[in-house]
């Protein structure tokens, strides 16, 4: 038997795999136009994916530069074979997603405090109070989705 990959397109089973996964890469390209890819924690709500970082750094040049990114999801990894001595018939499970857009910097210090407790549900499961000054200083970033897909590979 042999296994396949199948594209998604349901809202909810993207949902799902976003869902299950802690980490997110985001895909961006520098001045000099050489892929830059970064992992960060998210917030992810309705079209939109969250993300928060140091006001300065590498990243936030590229981004100002070329706001275009990729953001790539990957879950539930699982190694199978189909023999267990003949090597090419390995492959490696896994749902994953791919969400293209542009990242948008935030600045009004409602919409970081929301955004903020976006992100903090996904890993806590509460909102929380910030002082203002750690709102003031944190730089969040919203990438509304232009094009998002996912992917089951390795299954039968």
């Amino acid at each position: 038997m042999m296994a396949t990959n199948m594209m998604i397109s349901n809202p909810q089973k993207i949902q799902e795999i976003i869902d299950q996964c802690d980490t997110c890469y985001v895909g961006m390209v520098d001045p000099e136009g050489k892929p830059y890819v970064l992992p960060f924690n998210f917030g992810f709500e309705e079209g939109s994916i969250f993300l928060h970082m140091a006001a300065q750094g590498k990243k936030m040049e590229v981004l100002k530069n070329n706001p275009a990114v990729c953001v790539a999801f990957s879950t539930d990894h699982e190694l199978f074979h189909r023999h267990d001595q003949v090597a090419c018939s390995y492959g490696m499970r896994y749902r994953s997603v791919l969400a293209y857009g542009k990242a948008e910097f935030i600045d009004d210090y409602d919409e970081k405090v929301r955004i903020m407790n976006v992100t903090m549900r996904k890993y806590t499961g509460k909102d929380f109070t910030y002082n203002p000054p750690a709102i003031s200083n944190v730089c969040i970033i919203r990438i509304s989705i232009e094009k998002i897909e996912g992917k089951l590979s390795g299954y039968f």
